[in-house]
C-alpha cells in the first residue's frame, strides 16, 4: 500500500479543509513524479494524499501589473507553452525543458519541483535568479515570502503542516530582459545535473544592465545566488572582460562537494565556462539549445492542461467502502475495481489492459506510457484515483475496426518490433507525436519524443524508421 486514504476535493477551500484536519499525516498531491516514487521506495512512510491536480484555480499563468503569477498546479508543460512565461520568464522555459521527458512535463509541477528542494532542481535557480517569491495559503490566511528564504536546506522547505503553495511570483522585466540557462549533465536528457548555471539580466534602452540575477544549482545544499558576481554586472555593458571576470567571481564564490557525478575541482572550472557562455548567449540575444528548438509535448488536438476536467469530491482508500473508479478507457466506459490505493499502471493490469508495462517504476523508460485526457504520461506515477472520471487510451485502443494503427503496421515491416517489452510505450509516443504534428516531423522531433521511451534491446534506428514510414503512409 503506497498510501492510506485517496482524497478527490472538488475545490480549493474544500482541500484546505481537509489538509487542516489531517495536517501533518496528509500531503498535497499534484503531479507527483518525486512523491510516488520516494513512496515506492519507502523512503516516506505511507500517508494520506489531497489530489489537487485538477483544481482549475491552481492551474493558470496570469500577468499581472507589477509581474506574473503562476498557479500551485502548472506544469511544466504549461511553461513552455505559455506566451506569458516567454515575455517575462523566458529562461524558466529554458529550465522547463530540461525536467525530465515529455511524460514527466505532462504531470509534473513548478511548484513540485520548489518544494522537493533538490540542490540539482532544474527550475529553482532561473527562480531564484528572477527575484521569484511563494505565495502560501491555509485556512488561517496567506503569507508571501522570497523563494530563497522558503527553501530553507537540503530539501527543506518552510511550509507549515496546513498550508499550500498557491502560487509563484515573478517580478516584471525593468527593461528588455535576457537570460540563459545551462546545465551540465552525464547525457544529453532525463539527467540529474553536475551543475547548472542561470543567468538573467533586465537591460536599460542604452544596453546597460540594471537588475542582474545569477544562480547556480548543484554546488550547495540548495541552489543559490552568487550577488557579488551580480554586482560586477549592474550598470555595465556585457564587454568580453567583464564576461570573464564575472565567470572567475563565480567560480571563486562556489563551494561544491565531490560526489557521484563530478568532483568539487570538476564542478568549479565547468561553472566559470558556463558562466561564461551563459553571458555570450545573453550578450548575443540568442537561446540556448535545446531551447531554441520547436517543443515536443506529446499531446493531442484538442488536449487542455490547463483547463483541468472537472472533479467530484471522492475518498478512496484500502479501508474504505469506495474502491471504484470509474473512467472511459479506449473511448468506452469502464470501472476498475481495487484501485484506491495503487497507481495507474497498476488498476490498467488488473482490469487485463496488459499491454501497458511495468518496467523502472520511476518514469525513466516509459514503457507504461498512455494518455491521460489526451497527454502522454507514465501511468507508473500517475494514482489511479487521479483519473477518476478521465479518458485514458492505452496501446490497445489504437487499432480501430481491427485494423493496426499505421504506426504499428510500420513496426511490424520496419523491424522496430524487438524483444516487444518496450514496443507498446514507444508506439504510444511515437502515434502521439504523429498526431501532434500531423505534417510531419524531423529527425530532432522523432528523437525528443523518445526521451522518454528506454528500449533494452538495440538501437532506435529501426524505431525512427517505422515513424518515417507511418508520417508517409498517412
Amino acid at each position: 500500500m503506497l498510501w492510506k486514504e485517496f482524497f478527490l476535493p472538488a475545490s480549493l477551500p474544500e482541500a484546505l479543509k481537509l489538509k487542516a484536519e489531517l495536517g501533518a499525516s496528509a500531503r498535497f498531491v499534484a503531479g507527483g513524479t518525486d512523491m510516488l516514487i520516494d513512496l515506492e521506495r519507502g523512503r516516506q512512510p505511507a500517508c494520506n494524499l489531497i489530489d489537487i491536480s485538477r483544481l482549475a484555480e491552481l492551474k493558470t499563468i496570469k500577468r499581472e501589473a507589477d509581474g506574473l503569477r503562476i498557479g500551485g498546479g502548472v506544469t511544466h508543460a504549461q511553461v513552455l507553452q505559455s506566451n506569458a512565461v516567454q515575455e517575462y520568464a523566458a529562461v524558466l522555459a529554458q529550465a522547463a525543458v530540461e525536467v525530465g521527458a515529455p511524460q514527466i512535463r505532462n504531470r509534473s509541477t513548478l511548484s513540485g519541483n520548489i518544494i522537493t528542494a533538490s540542490p540539482a532542481a532544474d527550475t529553482v535557480p532561473p527562480l531564484l535568479a528572477l527575484g521569484a517569491r511563494v505565495e502560501l495559503i491555509s485556512l488561517r490566511g496567506r503569507r508571501e515570502l522570497a523563494l530563497s528564504e522558503f527553501i530553507t536546506g537540503f530539501r527543506q522547505v518552510d511550509l507549515a503542516p496546513d498550508e499550500l503553495l498557491h502560487s509563484i511570483w515573478i517580478p516584471a522585466p525593468q527593461g528588455e530582459r535576457r537570460g540563459a540557462f545551462l546545465k551540465l549533465g552525464l547525457r544529453k536528457a532525463q539527467a540529474i545535473s553536475v551543475i547548472s548555471v542561470t543567468v538573467a539580466l533586465d537591460f536599460d534602452q542604452d544596453g546597460r544592465v540594471n537588475r542582474a540575477g545569477i544562480a547556480l544549482g548543484s554546488v550547495a545544499a540548495t541552489p543559490v545566488r552568487v550577488p557579488q558576481a551580480e554586482q560586477k554586472l549592474v550598470g555595465q555593458t556585457l564587454s568580453e572582460e567583464l564576461i570573464q571576470a564575472v565567470a572567475q567571481s563565480v567560480q571563486e564564490a562556489a563551494t561544491p562537494i565531490s560526489d557521484v557525478r563530478g568532483s568539487a575541482a570538476y564542478r568549479k572550472a565547468m561553472l566559470k565556462v558556463f558562466t561564461a557562455r551563459a553571458l555570450r548567449y545573453v550578450r548575443d540575444g540568442k537561446t540556448p539549445p535545446p531551447s531554441a528548438d520547436p517543443h515536443i509535448f506529446l499531446q493531442m488536438p484538442g488536449a487542455t492542461p490547463g483547463i483541468p476536467r472537472p472533479v467530484t469530491s471522492a475518498q478512496l482508500g484500502d479501508d474504505q467502502a469506495v474502491q471504484t473508479l470509474k473512467l472511459s478507457v479506449n473511448g468506452q466506459p469502464r470501472t476498475l475495481e481495487g484501485a484506491g490505493d495503487t497507481v495507474l499502471l497498476y488498476a490498467l493490469r488488473r482490469a487485463g489492459l496488459t499491454g501497458t508495462k511495468e518496467g523502472c517504476m520511476e518514469g525513466e523508460c516509459g514503457a507504461c506510457t498512455v494518455l491521460l485526457d489526451g497527454q502522454a504520461v507514465d501511468s507508473c506515477l500517475v494514482p489511479a484515483a487521479t483519473a477518476q472520471g478521465c479518458e485514458i487510451t492505452t496501446i490497445e485502443g489504437l487499432a480501430q475496426s481491427g485494423a493496426l494503427h499505421p504506426l504499428q503496421q510500420s513496426f511490424i515491416s520496419q523491424g522496430g518490433v524487438q524483444c516487444g517489452y518496450c514496443t507498446p510505450g514507444l508506439i504510444m509516443s511515437g502515434s502521439t507525436l504523429l498526431a501532434e504534428y500531423p505534417g510531419g516531423t524531423n529527425d530532432w522531433q522523432q528523437r525528443s519524443a523518445l526521451v522518454g521511451n528506454l528500449c533494452r534491446c538495440t538501437g532506435y534506428s529501426k524505431v525512427l524508421a517505422a515513424i518515417n514510414q507511418a508520417q508517409e503512409v498517412r
